[in-house]
């Protein structure tokens, strides 16, 4: 049922927008982009996209995707919504909740080129890179942004694990782009999770719990109300 699941979100996610495309009269001014701990639990209405449109009583159109990554080269695939930016649909968003990076360099740099594959990403200074594009982009169509960063691993029982050093390096560079911009809010989940504790995490412990969803979906909403 897990793996079924996994096939069908990403095409599922195409057409969900927490419920719909949107239409001529935009309904909601929160558009949510990005990969697997945005999209997780979106078909059990239990996403981080539903918290938030539930803790702000108000729309999020939602069009992340599972396996999404920033850099994509598949042109098909790549328009579909597995290339992060491509999940952006024209509006007049006040906020854009976004996220990616981790699919890049957990499955896009085999392990072995990592560090060419950061700073394809962004570079140290957190001025270059796709991510900085990206989010440039964004805030040119004058929403505000909140970037979500990734679940630390429990320390038991992971695949993701080894990947705790360039994950850490990754937010420490978004981080140096969100202080370039007062419009970029970065959501760190660094300490979400305590150590040793499974809850935070699906079966899987890669992707997030509904538990997890919901914390994450509160933090971003806190953010959007404070400001």
């Amino acid at each position: 049922m897990t793996i079924l699941r996994c096939l069908l979100v990403p095409f599922m996610m195409l057409l969900s927008a927490c419920g719909d495309a949107v239409p001529t009269e935009q309904p909601s001014r929160i558009l949510a982009m990005g990969d697997s701990l945005l999209a997780w639990h979106s078909l059990a209405g239990k996403s981080v996209a539903d918290t938030v449109a539930q803790e702000l009583q108000e729309p999020v159109v939602d069009r992340s995707v599972s396996a999404a990554r920033v850099i994509y080269k598949l042109p098909v695939s790549a328009a579909a919504g597995l290339q992060i930016r491509n999940q952006y649909t024209p509006g007049k968003w006040d906020w854009v909740i976004v996220n990616g990076g981790g699919n890049d360099l957990w499955l896009g740099c085999g392990c072995f080129a990592c560090n060419r594959k950061m700073d394809k990403l962004i570079s140290a200074d957190g001025r270059k890179g796709a991510i900085p594009g990206m989010l440039s982009d964004l805030r040119a169509t004058g929403a505000k942004v909140i970037y979500v960063g990734y679940l630390r691993s429990p320390g038991v029982g992971s695949l993701i694990e080894h990947c705790r050093d360039e994950g850490n390096e990754l937010e420490t560079r978004i981080e140096r782009l969100a202080a370039l911009d007062e419009g970029i809010h970065f959501l760190s989940l660094k300490d979400m999770v305590p150590f040793g504790d499974r809850s935070y995490h699906a079966l899987d412990m890669i992707h997030p719990s509904v538990k997890a969803s919901t914390e994450i979906g509160r933090k971003v909403a806190g953010i959007i109300h404070a400001n």
